[in-house]
């Protein structure tokens, strides 16, 4: 069995199976050398074969001689030698597995170097700085990815970096990230060894990294980033100031002309957006790696638009609607400006973007009458809860005077897609009224918040919004091509307790009363879900709690009257006194640590950074996400040990680990609404329940929590 290939080694396999061996990236690398003879650094890819023996058994006997063998072609290539006092090869090693895998080693540059090949570069290029910087680079590198210091032999180096990339693949985020996804633990990882080309050589060298069309519009150009005189990493490290692509065309016109060139073969070849790194040294363009790009909502509907339209282009109009499928049911929109210069009169945190402007609202049952009116509304809280769930529902927006981008507003918020500002301290809420900078506003006044911005204005700003005009052009497509695009919210975005209710013993009107005590407000389905009981056997107790006085039902949304939760608190009390004060205590105190894992997750998942400070995250970068549901797993798996014992001392605690267990086994499987979305039983929603149970029992509040920075 072979375990070193050369990049040209095609195996005589389709790609899927080609990745299988070699991984994705040198997937795509011998696309560009051996389909589309593409000029790309010469190197070798170590297979995964050879990740899994070692693995399971160390460094493979063979392995050695392979690499050496492989080496010896590169050199040739290349006219130089990898340790060569003289005029060394220096090479970069990088994790390649099968399918995009966050937590693996990151790239390493220039091994190869010590301080007698340093000189020979030095005397090679002319450039004795720049030698000593790759020198450094390779010794930083090396320590921050390997963990120990760079040896002074070129071959231990080379073995130690491979080593790395292969025990990389059991990393704790590796793994959770399997477990997540569902790939199994033995595919291993490729590792891709290939020489270097410096993009720091002088004036005439750069490196980059663009798309072929803009990832954010779609607008059929190329886009993205060039360093003049750097190496690659500068590129994406952020550290480093970029010019646009168009910069290229200005100093090295020839070159970007052949850079285009390139572009549109690999769009060609893969019938789609393709992300591109690329190197220029001493005049000369080389192309390192490829890979489908990832893009916007709002820019997948155009490219595949455009795309299909061009009779040039290999992609039908079926192929593009069945591309963008998923984004067809709820179509992204676009606003029109309306807001200008107009001024602010408050500021907070922009937790969930869109501009949104109604009428005030300073509780939930006052925005559901206003909504109801057939009137837009905002909601004004100073914080948000359960409790406020079912005027949130009816809000076109909400602002709040506390909380951060993980508070309950901002992610409730986000989950519904409703703009959202959160923590606008300046702003004054009162029963019925408002007041902002000394001005007095009332329900009769309206307001518009930009959740991008965290700006609030007085009046109607908001403008008119349209769906994309790419989406009606595909909605077309589909219907005349007889292609089905399944509802919004078919995947899990139903309304609550729509699924997963299943019949059981029936809940007892105390497990009711506790529900709603928690929960705030809750229809039948919702009560089902939270008591894994069927709708019909929970409707006749909420119905019963109804004529006891004990509940009352508005909308089909059912809640707890005074007396009701009068009630349920004497039935916490007793929860408390059954279990302990000193195990209730205990359980809040040692929750919070995963509670503020748990608001960091969400966060991820619902914002990332932008240029500007958070954004809304679009789920366009896999890796991105994929690093999130790594660190998701992990938090669900440590979760469930800590509540393991919980049933223990009180045994209806073991429902919510049966739920959050089941929402994460529904992650699991792909199904991402149940990481956050207020609308289904999501795991954020059950913590937030499990949350406010511990509370009570305990004896606090979530204000007192809140105020102590608990909550």
């Amino acid at each position: 069995m072979t375990l070193v290939y050369p990049f040209d080694h095609g195996l005589g396999l389709p790609l899927d199976g080609v990745k299988a061996i070699l991984g994705g990236k040198a997937a795509n690398i011998a696309v560009m050398v051996k389909d589309l003879g593409l000029p790309v650094p010469p190197g070798f890819v170590i297979t995964t074969d050879a990740c899994r023996a070692y693995l399971k058994s160390g460094w493979p006997e063979r392995l050695d001689d392979e690499i050496r063998e492989q080496m010896a072609s590169v050199e040739e290539a290349v006219g130089r030698r990898y340790g060569d006092p003289g005029n060394p090869l220096l090479v970069s090693v990088r994790s390649g597995a099968p399918v995009s895998m966050p937590g693996m080693m990151d790239t390493i540059l220039n091994l190869g170097l010590n301080e007698a090949t340093v000189r020979g570069l030095a005397a090679a290029t002319g450039d004795a700085e720049l030698a000593t910087e790759c020198h450094r680079r390779l010794l930083a590198g090396f320590e921050e990815v390997v963990g120990t210091g760079a040896p002074d032999d070129p071959w231990e180096q080379l073995r130690g970096a491979v080593e790395a990339v292969f025990r990389s693949w059991n990393g704790d985020r590796a793994r959770s990230y399997r477990k997540v996804e569902g790939i199994p633990e033995d595919l291993g990882t490729a590792v891709i060894v290939q020489a270097m080309v410096l993009g720091n050589l002088g004036d005439e060298s750069s490196s980059g990294v663009i798309f072929t069309r803009d990832p954010a519009t779609g607008e059929n150009l190329l886009y993205g980033d060039v360093i003049f005189g750097a190496q690659g990493e500068d590129v994406v490290a952020g550290t480093h100031a970029t010019e646009p692509i168009a910069a290229l065309d200005r100093r090295m016109p020839a070159l970007a002309a052949e850079l285009r060139e390139y572009a549109d073969r690999l769009e060609r070849h893969y019938t789609d957006v393709c992300d591109i790194e690329f190197t220029i040294e001493a005049g000369r363009l080389w192309m390192l790696q490829t890979r489908i790009g990832k893009r916007s909502p709002q820019a997948a509907l155009r490219i595949a638009v455009e795309m299909a339209e061009d009779p040039g282009f290999p992609l039908s109009r079926r192929q593009a609607v069945e591309r963008v499928a998923r984004y067809l049911a709820d179509p992204p929109r676009i606003r029109g400006d309306a807001i200008g210069d107009v001024a602010p009169i408050a500021t907070g945190l922009g937790a969930s973007p869109g501009v949104a402007a109604g009428r005030i609202a300073t509780s939930a049952d006052a925005a559901v009458q206003i909504a109801e009116s057939g009137e837009a509304v905002v909601m004004v809280r100073r914080e948000t809860s359960p409790d406020d769930v079912h005027g949130m529902a009816r809000a076109v927006g909400i602002l709040t005077v506390t909380g951060g981008l993980a508070s309950h507003a901002a992610v409730v918020a986000r989950g519904w897609g409703i703009p959202a500002v959160v923590g606008a301290e300046s702003v004054v809420v009162r029963e019925g009224s408002v007041e902002i900078g000394g001005v007095v506003l009332t329900s009769a006044d309206t307001l518009t918040i930009d959740g991008s911005a965290g700006k609030v204005y007085r009046g109607d700003l908001a403008g008119e919004t349209r769906v994309v005009p790419e989406a009606s052009i595909l909605l077309r497509w589909a219907e005349e091509l007889g292609i089905d695009i399944r509802p919004a919210g078919s995947e899990g975005d139903g309304p609550v307790g729509a699924t997963g209710a299943v019949a059981g013993p029936g809940p007892t009107p105390g497990l009711v009363l506790r529900a709603l005590l928690i929960k705030g407000f809750a229809d039948t389905g919702a009560t089902a879900v939270a008591l894994k009981c069927s709708e019909a056997e929970a409707k006749p107790v909420l119905e019963g709690l109804a004529t006891e006085g004990l509940a009352k039902s508005a909308g089909g949304m059912y809640q707890l009257t005074p007396a009701g939760r009068e009630r349920a608190a004497e039935l916490i009390a007793a929860d408390r006194a059954s279990w302990g004060e000193k195990n209730a205590d205990g359980a809040l105190d040692t929750f919070h640590p995963l509670d503020l894992r748990m608001k960091q997750i969400v966060t991820a998942w619902q914002m990332k950074e932008g240029d500007g400070g958070p954004v809304l995250n679009d789920h366009t970068d896999a890796d991105y996400d994929a690093a999130v549901l790594g660190d998701f797993a992990a938090l669900a798996a440590d979760a469930d040990e800590w509540l393991a014992p919980m049933p223990g001392g009180l045994p209806r605690l073991a429902e919510y680990r049966s739920r959050l267990a089941a929402a994460a086994d529904r992650v699991a499987s792909g199904d991402r609404a149940y990481i956050a979305s207020p609308r289904v039983d999501s795991y954020h929603s059950i913590w937030f329940e499990l949350h406010e149970d511990l509370i009570l029992l305990s004896g606090r509040t979530r204000e007192g929590e809140a105020a102590a920075g608990r909550a």
